[in-house]
């Protein structure tokens, strides 16, 4: 590869890398073609950006952009297939479904997420736990609107009890 295409993908990988807050580095290589398109289509369902990278080309990629991505320099061995995401669940989500049951591929090299390193294919379950926004902004919605329904529930309760009967009066020089 010419020099000057190397600079080209190198700048290519780095614009695609800023455009998203998450990145799994992935094992994909077992996979026939296939499972792989099938992986592709999934990715794609799922708002993941996957691709397939040479590892000296995402390293200087990596280099050139603002966030210290040194954290995953050493997982930058073999073959590298990227996935990206704005999501920080989506790709290991992703990994576990289509793993199943009994497959390790696609196996997680190493991510980055929420400013954290993570290194290893059994930092995956840590990685699929971590809460979406939208799961966060729908649980914060949820605690907000306990009160007022416990509220409503106890009001709904207070009027129902006394039905058939007159409810007692206040008798102020009691």
């Amino acid at each position: 590869m010419k020099k000057e295409d190397k600079t080209l993908m190198i700048e290519k990988i780095k614009e695609t890398v800023a455009q998203y807050s998450v990145l799994y580095l992935t094992e994909t290589t077992s996979l026939n073609a296939e499972k792989t398109t099938e992986l592709r289509r999934a990715a794609f369902k799922n708002d993941v950006k996957m691709m397939v990278v040479k590892n000296t080309l995402l390293k200087k990629a990596l280099e050139q952009l603002d966030i210290d991505y040194s954290g995953l320099y050493g997982a930058l061995a073999g073959s590298t297939t990227l996935m990206l995401s704005n999501t920080v669940n989506a790709p290991a989500k992703l990994i576990k479904e289509f793993r199943g049951r009994k497959e390790t591929i696609p196996a997680l090299k190493a991510a980055y997420a929420e400013e954290t390193f993570f290194v290893g294919d059994d930092q995956l379950n840590v990685l699929a736990a971590f809460k979406s926004k939208n799961e966060l902004i729908a649980d914060v919605i949820a605690l907000l609107q306990a009160p007022a329904q416990r509220v409503i529930g106890a009001l709904q309760n207070k009027d129902g009890e006394g039905e058939g009967e007159a409810a007692p009066e206040a008798n102020p020089e009691a």
